[in-house]
């Protein structure tokens, strides 16, 4: 299969949704839709904050790992941490609209100014153990080259498949950060 790794648009919205949730997988998929919603409803939520051009989970800040039919096998999401606190007003904003999140205080930031921060990532189940997933954090290692900061991420302690994986592409633990209420450990490639 010829796999070619390409920036996101926004007909790729709904897939970069699918990708996001994939990536928090279903326990916090199932309490972000909480007594009063589905995970459908979570799905519609990143979906739409995937089209959208000002949100941390936009296609601008994707790329899509596609087929030589352009099919999505993939999506990786990485931004900015310097911009992390005002591409997740969005995301605040629209889940209390549709899914009646409401996010007291502000959050903890699981990045920050000094990386290029890599929030999500997702190859689909039929494509999975074929490579992709390597491509996509190549390129996005590439795009963190590009703005002369390393790429950074968090992973699971008990994560030791990805952890291998990141390793095995040239991440180093550089501490602990918080998400979605756990202390994740923080890993980066410099550049």
């Amino acid at each position: 299969m010829d796999v070619r790794i390409t920036e996101a648009n926004a007909s790729h919205a709904p897939y970069i949704g699918k990708a996001i949730t994939m990536a928090i997988g279903d326990e916090l998929v199932n309490g972000l839709a909480g007594e009063k919603h589905t995970p459908d409803d979570v799905l519609e939520l990143f979906a739409h904050l995937a089209g959208r051009t000002d949100s941390q989970y936009s296609y601008l800040n994707s790329l899509v790992a596609v087929d030589e039919n352009e099919k999505p096998l993939g999506v990786v999401i990485a931004y900015d941490g310097a911009d992390l606190h005002r591409l997740r007003v969005p995301f605040f904003e629209e889940a209390e609209k549709k899914i009646s999140l409401k996010i007291e205080g502000e959050p903890a930031d699981e990045t920050g100014p000094e990386e290029i921060y890599m929030d999500s990532l997702a190859v689909f189940p039929p494509y999975r153990g074929m490579g992709i997933g390597r491509k996509l954090i190549e390129a996005a290692y590439e795009k963190a080259v590009k703005s002369g900061k390393p790429l950074g991420l968090l992973v699971s302690k008990e994560n030791s498949n990805a952890r291998a994986l990141y390793e095995s592409l040239g991440f180093k633990a550089v501490g602990e950060r918080p998400f979605a209420g756990e202390t994740m450990d923080h890993l980066m490639k410099t550049t």
